[in-house]
C-alpha cells in the first residue's frame, strides 16, 4: 500500500460510490422512475391481463387498427403505383408538366409529401390513442 493510503486510512472516501469525492455522484434524490422499477419494487402493480381483457382496451386496439391498416395499404399502393405506371403507361408518365419536368417526377416527389401527411395524421391520432391509454391505465389503478 502507498504511504498516502496508510496515512489516510479509512478516511479516503474515493472507493465509495456516491462519496463526496465523486465528480458525478450516482443515485437520485427521489425514487426510481416507474419505467426503471422491477416488479418487486413496483408499489402499485397493475394486472395487465385484466386490462387487456377490458372492452376499453380492445376498443383502443380496434381504433388503432382502423387507422393503421388503411394508412399502410394506401401508402403501399401509392408507393408501388409509380413503378407500375412508369412500366405500363410510359406515355402518360412522360407527359411534360412544365419544362423538362414530367408526371413521373411530380409523382415521385409527391410520395415524400404523402408520407409526411400520413405521418402527421398519425401523430395527431396517436395523441388521441395515448389519451385513451392513459385513461385505461388510470381506471386500472383504481381511478387515482
Amino acid at each position: 500500500m502507498s504511504k498516502d493510503h496508510l496515512e489516510l486510512g479509512d478516511a479516503d472516501l474515493t472507493p465509495l460510490s456516491g462519496a463526496a469525492t465523486d465528480v458525478a455522484p450516482l443515485g437520485r434524490d427521489t425514487g426510481k422512475p416507474a419505467h426503471e422499477m422491477t416488479a418487486d419494487e413496483d408499489a402499485d402493480p397493475v394486472d395487465w391481463d385484466a386490462v387487456a381483457a377490458t372492452a376499453e382496451f380492445r376498443g383502443l386496439l380496434a381504433a388503432k387498427r382502423r387507422f393503421i391498416v388503411p394508412a399502410v395499404i394506401f401508402f403501399v399502393i401509392y408507393y408501388f403505383a409509380l413503378p407500375v405506371l412508369v412500366g405500363y403507361a410510359p406515355g402518360f408518365m412522360s407527359r411534360r408538366v412544365f419544362g423538362v419536368i414530367n408526371l413521373a417526377y411530380i409523382f415521385a416527389l409527391s410520395q415524400f409529401f404523402v408520407a409526411w401527411a400520413i405521418a402527421g395524421l398519425y401523430v395527431r391520432a396517436a395523441g388521441k390513442f395515448d389519451a385513451r391509454a392513459q385513461e385505461i391505465i388510470r381506471q386500472a389503478k383504481g381511478g387515482r
